[in-house]
């Protein structure tokens, strides 16, 4: 992995290393060329000929330089150690335990959320929240409660699949989605603040929405998903950009069409060939579903060879089958990376590398990869 993090803000040189000899080459030969042909020439004809060849040429130096965008790139030195907190929801009684992953710099950064699965917690998916921070991003892993861990733990084993089960209703789930909008206030809160370690620290005009299984339906309902027998909508406009890892089609009342069809943000999916699950009633097909259902513009899906839904976790799940492939973290590191670059912080390189063939360098033979 690298070392240095990529930065839209970072100057680069004229000569910049990352651009090949050789096209420097070609451009100063190219110009001295059209001088000596300008000076030959009279009139407006030579200093359109100068212009055009000009504007020609620095698009091919331009793009050079974007194949040094690396989303697995971080900054070197160490974090700051995560900050374990807790909102409380005094309207609901209700205290939601939040795990935040901080980058090196104190300015103001980006913030993404991340809603864990079933029988979860704050502290899961570490790597996420270690590599979107080593990236310059506040990541905010939050933990539901109801729907956490606590509902297996400490169980006998017998006891705990029924038990996740009963977790995996309608009230969860409406305790997940209202715990979103909780935590964005609270963060606005911190942010203001005199004395808050994350005082002045979050651009919450750039917040990304995320979140894996459960977490997943967490991440959709908040992001633009309808629900058109009840009315309701719990979308959230603070939400820029959403990433599902292994998301859901709505299996009773509405069709995908329905409930996908008016999402406005851009949404990154991501499931595997095997991404099934004893709960919830989903297989791969209800996952694959999502996608075609998307409106176009902004909108991507990798499917990963031979994944699980473990895999978009940091441990086996009981029933696992498959051996992990430590390629699969790779790819959804550098993927989930450059969306949010792209969409959260608007960089030209991180979309041109989402857009062309910088997906292809991390994915392996089997996977699929598609955009619209």
């Amino acid at each position: 992995m690298a070392t240095k993090m990529h930065d839209k803000t970072q100057k680069r040189s004229c000569l910049d290393s990352s651009v090949p000899n050789t096209l420097w080459t070609n451009f100063f030969v190219h110009l001295l060329a059209i001088s000596w042909l300008a000076k030959k020439l009279h009139g407006r004809i030579s200093l359109i000929l100068l212009l055009t060849c000009l504007i020609l040429a620095v698009p091919n130096i331009s793009n050079a330089a974007e194949t040094g965008y690396d989303p697995l790139a971080v900054s070197s030195g160490d974090l700051p150690k995560p900050i374990d907190t807790v909102v409380e929801d005094s309207a609901r009684k209700r205290k939601i335990p939040l795990r935040i992953y901080l980058p090196q710099a104190h300015s103001p950064a980006p913030v993404v959320l991340f809603s864990h699965g079933l029988g979860g917690a704050r502290d899961n998916n570490p790597y996420l929240g270690q590599h979107w921070s080593g990236r310059g991003y506040v990541a905010v892993f939050m933990q539901h409660p109801g729907s956490d861990d606590s509902v297996w733990r400490g169980k006998p084993f017998a006891e705990r699949l029924p038990a996740m089960r009963q977790a995996a209703g309608l009230d969860n789930f409406l305790l997940r989605v209202k715990d979103v909008p909780v935590v964005l206030d609270q963060l606005k809160e911190w942010n203001e603040s005199a004395d808050h370690p994350l005082a002045r620290r979050l651009d919450l005009s750039k917040v990304g929405m995320s979140g894996h299984s459960f977490g997943a339906v967490t991440t959709q309902a908040v992001s633009g998903q309808n629900f058109p027998i009840t009315g309701t909508s719990f979308t959230d406009k603070r939400i820029k950009a959403a990433i599902a890892f292994s998301p859901t089609s709505p299996r009773k009342g509405n069709t995908p069409a329905q409930a996908f069809a008016d999402v406005k943000i851009p949404w990154m999916l991501m499931t595997g060939t095997k991404d099934t699950a004893p709960i919830g009633d989903q297989d791969v097909a209800s996952r694959l579903a999502v996608f075609p259902a998307l409106p176009p513009g902004d909108k991507y899906e990798l499917v990963l060879i031979n994944a699980e839904h473990s895999a978009f976790g940091d441990r086996p799940l009981p029933g696992d089958k498959e051996k992990r492939n430590p390629n699969h973290h790779r790819t959804i590191l550098a993927l989930s990376t450059a969306f949010w670059d792209a969409y959260l912080r608007d960089d030209r390189q991180a979309k041109t590398w989402l857009d062309g063939d910088g997906p292809q360098k991390v994915l392996e033979r089997g996977d699929k990869w598609q955009k619209k």
